[in-house]
């Protein structure tokens, strides 16, 4: 199976990225999966459900989200009737929504998509470990899925290290998000889990994580009151990570960095051109 996991997009120009980019993709590479953190899309605060339509027809198979999972008000409302969008497993019993879905590809294959978010600097959640394993307990690799992804949103590498050696053997891919930043350390662990400490942004890099320059270089400087955010309007970089997985086991076989746009070193898996 051909899995393709994209970074949080940030705004407009994410958002752009993604629809020019990924329908491309999805023929070119013969995508079997693709799934997008969808948290920063709204003008780089939470998202909508014009926008979470937008990212599926685009040709993402689901959206996961993180911190700004709710900062659109309307998300607390749409997010029930939307199976493909999901939110963090272990915010509190009661949170509207689901942190975990199951997708089925166009061959037939079930892939678990789940969302946990981490909690060193973050608002601290339930046990994300416990959350994950709850999820993967419930529908494990090889028995009720044939692919397993793990978004794990969260600011430490440490954590998100961790949780990938948690989950090593039993998902196909422990991906992190949120800081907005591709890391270079895609592997895949000793028991078969494709693991990247952070995926990076779908946005404009010429910018602080997807921001205007300005107001959070003023920021710094003054710590005083100002304008507020705005996401930055020039073209966007995609950024990811690409696993092929064995059909038989799930597991990951390879693992690339994707990243296509203006800034950054492009990358992607040049073995499925």
């Amino acid at each position: 199976m051909r899995i393709l996991f994209l970074g949080d997009i940030v705004g407009r120009p994410g958002r752009h990225a993604v629809s020019e980019r990924l329908p491309r993709l999805r023929e070119r590479w013969r995508l079997d999966c693709v799934v997008i953190n969808g948290e920063n899309a709204a003008g780089g605060f939470g998202i909508t459900e014009s926008i979470c339509d937008e990212i599926l027809q685009a040709g993402a198979d689901a959206v996961t989200l993180g911190n700004h999972s709710f900062d659109q008000r309307e998300a607390l409302v749409f997010i029930a009737r939307q199976p493909r969008l999901i939110r963090p497993a272990n915010y509190p019993p009661g949170t509207p929504g689901r942190g975990a879905t199951v997708i089925e590809t166009a061959r037939g294959a079930r892939v678990l998509v789940v969302n946990v978010m981490g909690r060193i600097y973050l608002d601290p959640l339930d046990d994300p470990f416990a959350a994950a394993d709850r999820e993967l307990e419930a529908c494990p690799l090889g028995a009720a899925a044939d692919a397993v992804i793990v978004d794990m949103h969260a600011e430490a590498t440490s954590e998100k290290q961790a949780m990938g050696h948690f989950l090593d053997g039993r998902a196909s891919l422990v991906v992190g998000t949120h800081t907005h930043a591709p890391t270079a350390d895609h592997r895949v662990l000793p028991h078969g889990t494709a693991y990247l400490s952070d995926a990076g942004m779908c946005g404009d890099y010429d910018s602080v994580l997807g921001m205007q320059k300005e107001e959070p270089v003023r920021r710094f400087l003054q710590k005083t009151p100002g304008s507020r955010l705005e996401t930055a309007t020039g073209p966007g970089t995609l950024c990811g990570v690409a696993v092929e997985t064995d059909d038989a086991t799930g597991l990951a076989r390879k693992v690339w960095a994707v990243r296509l746009g203006p800034h950054l070193e492009e990358s992607w898996p040049r073995e499925w051109d």
